[in-house]
């Protein structure tokens, strides 16, 4: 695993520009790759489209991801993700404004890591943001190779 890259999957420029800021105002100074919709983010993960020739074997340390996507939406991502064995045990946050129970049961069905709303208000959101990359990049375990 590349231990120095997040990947962030979303498509509101607002709110890629606050998960950016929060992260960078935590000092985490990992590479952030930023796919703007679920093909993007699946392209980038398995080596095609755009990504073709990147070796899928080099795995991001957590994937921020959002629900509402363009073209394929985040949970049919992680499904995909779940599904293939390279990437099964890959951590995957679902970071969305979505509070439908039924998104949050489906994700977690799915085998999200965690499920965070996005806040509403600028600072809750850059903490909350900047506490989640703590976590996954400081205390978090990742599984061994």
């Amino acid at each position: 695993m590349n231990n120095k890259v997040i990947l962030l999957v979303e498509d509101n420029p607002d709110d890629e520009a606050l998960t950016l800021h929060a992260l960078k105002k935590s000092n985490i100074t990992h590479k952030i790759i930023v796919a703007r919709n679920g093909a993007e983010a699946l392209d980038y993960l398995f080596g095609t489209g755009v990504y073709a020739g990147r070796d899928p074997r080099d795995l991001p340390l957590v994937v921020l991801l959002d629900l509402k996507l363009p073209k394929i939406d985040g949970l049919e991502v992680l499904r995909r993700i779940r599904d293939d064995e390279r990437t099964q045990l890959l951590p995957v946050v679902l970071l969305t404004s979505s509070n439908e129970e039924e998104d949050r049961l489906k994700g977690y069905m799915l085998g999200a890591n965690s499920y965070v709303r996005k806040p509403v208000d600028f600072d809750e959101f850059v903490r909350a943001a900047g506490q989640l990359g703590l976590y996954w990049i400081l205390l978090n375990e990742p599984p061994p190779d």
